[in-house]
């Protein structure tokens, strides 16, 4: 009995070091065994957040803890639009899933937590503007604030071109980012000639 606590008591640190949070494959790595997962979900130590992904019961809530999950689970996808917006404060939506740029051709990820919504890139467009943030053990990659903007532009007639313009505002308001930047990023997502008169009307 002893010998099962103490496998449950490492099992429990090995969560914490990596900020709360497990795949199965990364457990397994660390010498979990699947047995003790179970055990610890059934006994309501862990909480299985989708298939193969387990969260410390007791683990601080993080305000982007479905972004978490999804780096864990698509490591190489993008935050974008609505959740990168939300994510850098520009924009009053809330997300009630989480915005996925994933490369043209790439097979569409499929998670049973937390829902997506994907959107396809060009190599050209998936690759710029890309900023890593590190949360609680988690590498977490979205598109900075102007790359967000004009990726909003770019996908106005599914978001709403009130989302893309309300974003703009808030962003230079909030100093995210400069209209030299937002720009750059324009013309890059072939936005330029739509965007460039609400900037001009902004600064």
């Amino acid at each position: 009995m002893k010998e099962k606590a103490h496998i449950t008591i490492e099992a429990e640190r090995a969560f914490r070091r990596r900020g709360g949070m497990l795949r199965t494959s990364q457990a397994l790595k660390l010498g979990i065994h699947p047995r003790t997962l179970y055990e610890m979900r059934d006994s309501n130590r862990i909480v299985q957040l989708g298939r193969g992904l387990y969260r410390l019961a007791d683990a601080t809530e993080s305000e982007h803890l479905d972004l978490m999950a999804v780096a864990m689970k698509v490591p190489d996808a993008v935050v974008c639009l609505i959740s990168a917006l939300a994510f850098h404060e520009i924009t009053t939506e809330i997300p009630h899933e989480v915005y996925l740029a994933i490369r043209h051709g790439k097979e569409q990820p499929r998670l049973d937590y937390p829902p997506l919504r994907v959107f396809r890139f060009s190599d050209e467009t998936i690759s710029a503007g890309i900023e890593k943030h590190k949360m609680e053990g988690v590498t977490l990659h979205l598109f900075n604030p102007a790359k967000t903007i004009a990726d909003c532009f770019k996908f106005r007639h599914k978001l709403g071109v009130d989302v893309a313009v309300e974003a703009l505002k808030l962003c230079l308001a909030r100093r995210k980012a400069r209209p030299a930047q937002i720009l750059h990023y324009a013309r890059l997502c072939r936005v330029e000639r739509v965007m460039r008169p609400y900037l001009e009307a902004l600064v």
